[in-house]
């Protein structure tokens, strides 16, 4: 893992020139998935996603309105869950291509990420910015999540599981090694808050509220979470 991150060059598209409608998610197409590019896109609160079948075709940049996110504090951890953990080790960074593989199992109900969305967050993991939190059983990969930490943001992308609790332990273990110094001003984005991410605590926030607090979470320290 490389610590700190490395800033690579920045991008020639001009992504703040976007301006969504309220309750639109959907703010731009185009671009390209080139490390500056993605950098540039999270610091504005926009992630890419395939406008196509299964994420083929344009790039699209989406700001969801309202947005879900894990703050600082808000994780619920039920005691089942939080005996469910002892099942399993968390590890970071440790099988980066195999969770974004499984994240991206063809055979998955909505799949979206393509062959070029895990290369390009690959360059971003070998740079430094996207990490793997996963969730191993018995030596077996059985559960994990990626995604892209920048100051205070954790932008959560994709997660899976093979063995039940799975994901959320991962999610779990993201959430304390994310948080683990305190500082408020820590968000864990992910995405769209479903019925299963509502259960352990995500909100959801309007766009102008997630954007504001996005401005002071990029503002935090970076964090090493493989310490």
């Amino acid at each position: 893992m490389v610590f700190p991150p490395i800033e690579p060059p920045a991008t020639p598209w001009h992504l703040d020139d976007a301006q969504p409608d309220p309750g639109d998610d959907l703010v731009a197409a185009g671009a390209d998935l080139e490390p500056g590019t993605l950098l540039a896109a999270y610091r504005l609160g926009l992630f890419p996603m395939g406008l196509g079948h299964h994420g083929t075709g344009a790039i699209g940049w989406w700001s969801p309105d309202p947005r879900g996110v894990l703050p600082a504090g808000a994780l619920k951890v039920r005691r089942s869950l939080r005996k469910a953990i002892d099942r399993f080790d968390v590890r970071v960074d440790t099988a980066f291509d195999e969770v974004v593989a499984h994240c991206a199992d063809p055979s998955r109900e909505g799949r979206w990420i393509t062959d070029d969305i895990a290369a390009a967050y690959r360059r971003l993991h070998d740079l430094g910015w996207a990490h793997s939190v996963e969730a191993w059983q018995d030596g077996v990969l059985v559960g994990g999540l990626y995604g892209v930490s920048i100051g205070g943001l954790f932008a959560g992308e994709s997660m899976f599981h093979t063995v039940r609790d799975a994901s959320k332990v991962a999610l779990v273990g993201l959430v304390e090694r994310f948080h683990r110094d305190g500082d408020p001003r820590r968000l864990v984005d992910v995405q769209w808050a479903t019925e299963h991410l509502g259960r352990l605590g995500a909100q959801e926030w309007s766009r102008e509220t997630y954007l504001a607090r996005l401005a002071e979470a990029l503002n935090a320290p970076q964090v090493d979470l493989s310490a």
